[in-house]
């Protein structure tokens, strides 16, 4: 098998789900210059059931990570779903990371690794990507974890 992002999420045991289609007024991904924006996406378990909390309340940081694990899980099968071939990615350019946290909570960096280190499995160096993570109130449908990501493509 060759070395490609497709051979990466076989041999990590990941079979990307059918991208999420958008829940309001609003596209999933735009391509443009080069650019593939992608709109946030949450964290859908296996089972197709959201993964909800709030971390530092009722979630810790490794059911974040697993949130954001899934979020990117996501964020791969809209870059699938736009490009038709993984092997079209460029580079993450960036991920935007949103924790739902308890405002006590400092700890959105470590939840965010479970995407980014992810992008890296995926994606080799490729995958390495400027990032933010902060903490908000509350995310859509009480959602633990959200990720937008901004992709160099090529044409």
């Amino acid at each position: 098998m060759t070395d490609t992002p497709a051979s990466r999420l076989a041999a990590l045991g990941i079979t990307l789900p059918v991208a999420a289609a958008p829940a309001a007024n609003y596209v999933p991904y735009v391509a443009i210059d080069g650019l593939l924006h992608i709109s946030g996406n949450i964290p859908f378990a296996e089972d197709g059931s959201l993964i909800k909390g709030r971390l530092g309340d009722t979630m810790d940081v490794a059911g974040g990570v697993v949130a954001a694990q899934r979020c990117a899980i996501g964020l791969i099968a809209q870059m699938q779903a736009a490009l038709g071939d993984l092997g079209r990615v460029r580079r993450i350019v960036k991920l935007g990371v949103f924790v739902a946290s308890h405002p006590d909570f400092t700890d959105q960096p470590e939840v965010g690794n479970g995407a980014s280190d992810l992008m890296v499995a995926v994606f080799g160096e490729a995958g390495r990507h400027a990032r933010s993570a902060v903490g908000v109130a509350v995310l859509p449908r009480g959602v633990a974890v959200e990720i937008d990501a901004i992709v160099a493509i090529d044409a």
